[in-house]
């Protein structure tokens, strides 16, 4: 590793940025309204990355508190009045609830820092505000959900209502904890829906404080919960409830079978999934290389390679790949590893031990199956869960196959575009894909022929509230974001009555 980054690593000098003081305020569940304690009067310990401490104990919710918020959301769907609100009258409310989450950006971020490792200025920057755009975006969408009048073939009218699913589930990832909760509850809010929110145990801390921000905006008691927990216990009881009309989860494909199997032999209630990744980045022998270079850096290692999208199988034409090797390889040297809040710093700690152990692990199982490791491989600092940027080489391994879901990179070179498109899906996940060239006759031919919910031309991590995302094949189903995210926390019902001496039909 580079002299600076191993010097900046855990933190290098602390004189030179500064730690914000921050205050844990919310610890407790938050249901119907309320901050209570478990019923069980059970917590569990909530961890700081950067250093492997403690930063709060956390009510633990279980069975029987998933029990409790579901019956405040089912009365607050039933006989509340959220979801017979006009959506005008929601809409309003969800842009205050943005307008209070914007007041508190440094707070939420610095929160998602110490909980999750993310770095504190791309959560000022990017993060924090996203969630309050989300809230936006669908805080205008609430008023503009209709159905369709319908012509018929006989004597009768037909039309088609839009009516808010009813109780949601939503089980929430700890890579993302900001966004991913508005990417679930923000269209379920402005659908009418009502709902329970299971942040994950590792980051709880920004979910909570979003509860108590809700409530500030006006959302009425019981339409928002927020339990925290454990996936066998507070997860489960949440997949097979039978009072829960539909769930919705982020997170691995493992745990996916779980949910969607709860869901079935329960109430059979509908799941949409958004689980793993590993997704290929192709760049073509026209593409501009120090572009290219910094594209798939970006695609590989942002949030520590923390995120399902992660461009992690790079795959570079041949007449370009021993140079594009030697510069990609220079850049992640040069990357700076350290305390997430030292705004030098590139690439902060991965989320907790468990998970820093098992990227570890697949270095050791890249090293054993043949792999070239050309830099990075170690991990660096004397605290805290902080792995160096890491560049594999050669031919197709586990490396390659399966979601690390840390900072490694598996580079290998192709010839042809047919070869291209063959290697980029020879995967059982199909979340998204990047593509880097300047020939729009290649970059056509290679968005359509990639089985993937989401592809990104000569850039990556396309995100946008108005773009659908979600993936194909071991990738899940359902989409976050876009009008496609509202429509799957809305019924569509068809209502037809008789016409009697119509002058038409």
């Amino acid at each position: 590793m580079a002299a600076a980054a191993a010097a900046a690593a855990n933190g290098g000098d602390s004189k030179g940025f500064e730690v914000p003081k921050l205050e844990i305020k919310f610890t407790k569940l938050f249901i119907n309204g309320r901050f209570v304690d478990a019923v069980s009067g059970k917590t569990f310990e909530t961890r700081d990355p950067r250093t492997g401490e403690v930063i709060a104990k956390i009510a633990e919710g279980d069975k029987a508190d998933i029990d409790l918020a579901v019956k405040a959301a089912r009365e607050a769907f039933d006989h509340g009045p959220w979801p017979r609100m006009s959506g005008f009258a929601r809409g309003r409310i969800l842009h205050k609830f943005a307008d209070l989450v914007e007041q508190h950006v440094e707070e939420l971020a610095a929160l998602d820092t110490v909980d999750a490792g993310k770095l504190f200025a791309m959560g000022k920057l990017v993060d924090i505000p996203g969630g309050a755009n989300l809230l936006r975006y669908y805080a205008g969408a609430a008023d503009k959900v209709h159905g369709e009048t319908l012509k018929m073939s006989r004597p009768c009218h037909g039309y088609t209502l839009k009516e808010p699913v009813g109780v949601v589930g939503h089980i929430v990832p700890w890579n993302y904890p900001t966004t991913m909760f508005f990417f679930k509850a923000s269209p379920a809010l402005a659908a009418g829906c009502t709902m329970v929110v299971k942040p994950a145990e590792q980051t709880p801390l920004s979910a909570l404080f979003y509860a108590h921000l809700a409530k500030l905006a006006g959302v009425p008691d019981g339409v928002l919960n927020v339990v925290p927990g454990f996936g066998p216990t507070a997860g489960a009881a949440i997949s097979s409830h039978m009072d829960i009309d539909k769930v919705s989860f982020t997170g691995s494909t493992e745990v996916g079978r779980l949910v969607m199997e709860a869901a079935a032999k329960s109430n059979l209630k509908p799941v949409s999934l958004e689980l793993g990744g590993k997704s290929p980045v192709i760049v073509f022998d026209d593409a501009d290389l120090d572009t290219a270079v910094n594209l798939v850096h970006m695609a590989s290692y942002t949030n520590k390679g923390e995120i399902c999208v992660a461009g992690s199988r790079i795959y570079v034409q041949e007449g370009i790949y021993d140079a594009f090797v030697k510069k990609a390889t220079e850049m992640a040297k040069k990357s700076v590893v350290g305390d997430p809040f030292n705004p030098r710093v590139h690439q902060g700690p991965q989320i907790d031990k468990e998970q820093y152990e098992k990227i570890l692990k697949y270095i050791d199982i890249g090293k054993r199956e043949g792999a070239t490791l050309v830099t990075g491989g170690k991990p660096c600092g004397e605290n805290g869960y902080y792995i160096e940027p890491t560049i594999f080489t050669d031919e197709e391994m586990s490396i390659a196959q399966e979601e690390i879901f840390g900072p490694v990179m598996a580079l290998m070179k192709f010839k042809t575009v047919e070869e291209a498109i063959q290697k980029a899906n020879s995967t059982r996940y199909g979340l998204a894909a990047g593509i880097v060239t300047k020939n729009i006759d290649v970059a056509n031919t290679v968005s359509r022929s990639i089985r993937a919910g989401a592809i990104w031309i000569n850039c990556y991590f396309g995100f946008d509230p108005d773009v659908p995302f979600g993936g194909y094949k071991m990738s899940g189903f359902g989409k976050d974001m876009g009008m496609d995210a509202l429509e799957k926390y809305l019924h569509t019902k068809a209502v037809v009555t008789p016409l009697y001496n119509t002058p038409w039909l």
